[in-house]
């Protein structure tokens, strides 16, 4: 069986024969523009006008200088491999929680467990367990969560309440009641958007149903519990309860006005969208945590850790800028210029989260959310279900026959 780090090197020999190389170093190894005396720090999204003013004030508190250098999410997991390949990564990198398995395979990041377990303020008790699991490969760890990112259920209080539901659905079975109900309200009206463009759908109703996606690095996609999870959501589609395609409206004309989707699940980015585009619905709805499966309401589990790279020259203080970036009151600063949700507990009491009401759905379901699985395959495999599962909603194939192809797929991509 083909390793993952096999799969990443044969990667990065790839990127470094098409000239991907990552600006200029100079010959110590330390990124250019950086002295050896400062800190390099990649932080992914397009600009640093988030993370630049807690930045200042930790230079300020401990007279240590950081050259931030922001990069786009899209390019980079590239930026990362390159960087790999030349051993003249930064010091501190803010990595993707669905990165971290990979690059610890290729042996890029360091190990902190000693860190970790000696440091207060790093205790995996202080974190969501869900985000502590994204940064623990094989019982050691490689970084410390610093932003969360999950998925909760948006519902129109209104609407609902003239079906019968005075707060949201609480399980399957309310969903699709609720779901069905409101779908009769006229034609071209919906209930709840199963959104076939979201590649962790699926396999977050089957973890609801039981499943747990994998045993070892066997998958179980073809198993009774993903099997009946997603025949479950199929059936509100085919009971028109849920649109069979994209309706290709904002959500404004969605989820705003006569609520042609008055339930969809989404992510903490969406409160801000529709209170800008939908002022109409104010005060008619809200954000609540998922409705619970047969054996649980689990989320997925998103965001990004906090990293050193084994190359770093200025360990030591790479740790004490990430010790204090995973400060709670620091991570809330980080949520009040970004938006991005805390994974340390204890900011969650700052009344920012606690006097409102959406914003405490997703604090709440943040204690019930899991990562994808820690495996390198991850992304194909995940593009493959939704070709399948858009063959299941066209009516070409039936759920069964259609797991039993992604089984197989993925069981291909794993054993190259």
């Amino acid at each position: 069986m083909r390793s993952v780090k096999k799969i990443v090197l044969l990667g990065i020999t790839l990127l470094l024969s098409l000239g991907f190389m990552f600006g200029c170093s100079n010959k110590s190894g330390e990124t250019a523009g950086a002295s050896n005396n400062d800190l390099t720090f990649w932080y992914m999204g397009d600009g640093d006008e988030g993370i630049k003013p807690i930045v200042d004030e930790f230079t300020e508190e401990t007279g240590i200088d950081v050259q931030i250098q922001s990069i786009p999410w899209s390019s980079s997991r590239d930026k990362l491999l390159t960087a790999v390949a030349s051993d003249k990564g930064p010091d501190v990198v803010q990595m993707g929680t669905s990165y971290m398995s990979e690059f610890v395979d290729a042996g890029a990041l360091y190990d902190m467990t000693d860190e970790v377990e000696e440091e207060d303020s790093l205790a995996p008790d202080n974190f969501f367990e869900g985000s502590v699991d994204t940064a623990n490969i094989d019982d050691k760890y490689y970084g410390v969560p610093w932003y969360a990112e999950t998925r909760a259920l948006y519902y129109r209080q209104d609407l609902l309440k003239d079906v019968g539901y005075s707060e949201a659905p609480k399980n399957w079975e309310e969903l699709e009641d609720a779901a069905k109900k409101l779908s009769e309200r006229g034609d071209n009206m919906y209930g709840f958007n199963v959104d076939k463009d979201e590649q962790t759908f699926g396999f977050m109703f089957a973890r609801q149903n039981g499943s747990k996606l994998f045993e070892g690095e066997k998958p179980l996609f073809n198993q009774p519990e993903m099997v009946e999870a997603l025949q479950y959501l199929n059936g509100m589609v085919k009971e028109g309860a849920a649109p069979k395609t994209d309706l290709g409206i904002d959500v404004s004309q969605s989820f705003g006005g006569d609520g042609i989707l008055p339930m969809f699940i989404s992510g903490p980015w969406m409160i801000n969208e529709i209170k800008d585009s939908a002022p109409d619905i104010d005060g008619k709805w809200s954000v609540a945590q998922l409705p619970k499966g047969p054996e649980n309401n689990i989320s997925i589990m998103g965001g990004a850790n906090l990293a050193v790279f084994e190359s770093s020259k200025n360990k030591e203080d790479a740790m004490e800028l990430i010790e204090f970036l995973a400060k709670p009151e620091n991570q809330t600063k980080f949520f009040e210029n970004t938006g991005s949700l805390p994974s340390n507990q204890e900011a969650w009491d700052n009344k920012i989260f606690t006097d409102d009401p959406q914003l405490s759905a997703f604090g709440e379901q943040l204690e019930s959310s899991e990562a994808v699985p820690a495996i390198k395959e991850w992304e194909e495999i995940a593009q493959y279900y939704l070709k399948e599962w858009e063959q299941i909603t066209s009516g070409e194939k039936k759920v069964q026959p259609a797991m039993d192809d992604l089984n197989q797929q993925a069981e291909t991509l794993i054993d190259k």
